[in-house]
């Protein structure tokens, strides 16, 4: 079990952004879990995705622990110009040998502070006049069965979907 949350959830789109990671195991890890940030560059192709950050962390004793994960702002010469302003998704994954175990996903609007360019918005992006804000208070979490100890998992993907600014891995 485990719950995170983001500590700067609202900030220009240029600036990094950081995640609280809070999590539990019920008994003892090894080796080590991997956790991603990967911001979504555009729904249409998932090459453009990027990965902000990665942290290895173990091996994991039984009990609660707690990192904080900094993540850079998303390159925005990778986002295609269509995509940069709207909707999209930042993701929190965690992986146990090579297998995701957990998938948290915030929805990410983006748009410029200033209503008259929300209103008359350029032909090519300003990306230090846009302003990325991390809905956190409703994650999209999924949570995977895996092989924790060479057994055959079952019941691939279990979606949840929590009202709570926290996340239970």
């Amino acid at each position: 079990m485990g719950r995170g949350g983001l500590l700067n959830k609202d900030r220009n789109h240029q600036f990094p952004s950081q995640k609280s990671v809070l999590f539990e195991f019920c008994y003892f890890v090894f080796p080590d879990v991997e956790w991603k940030v990967v911001y979504v560059g555009s729904a249409e192709n998932i090459g453009l995705d990027q990965q902000l950050d990665a942290v290895v962390v173990g091996p994991i004793p039984t009990g609660r622990h707690q990192f904080i994960l900094r993540a850079p702002a998303p390159d925005p010469t990778k986002i295609p110009s269509d995509d940069v302003i709207g909707i999209t998704v930042c993701m929190l994954t965690a992986s146990y040998k090579g297998q995701e175990f957990s998938r948290v996903g915030y929805y990410v609007s983006v748009d410029y502070v200033e209503t008259e360019m929300k209103e008359n918005p350029p032909a090519s992006p300003i990306f230090e006049k846009l302003e990325r804000n991390i809905l956190s208070n409703n994650p999209r979490i999924t949570r995977c069965k895996i092989d924790w100890d060479d057994k055959p998992a079952t019941n691939p993907t279990e979606d949840l979907a929590t009202a709570a600014g926290n996340v239970v891995i």
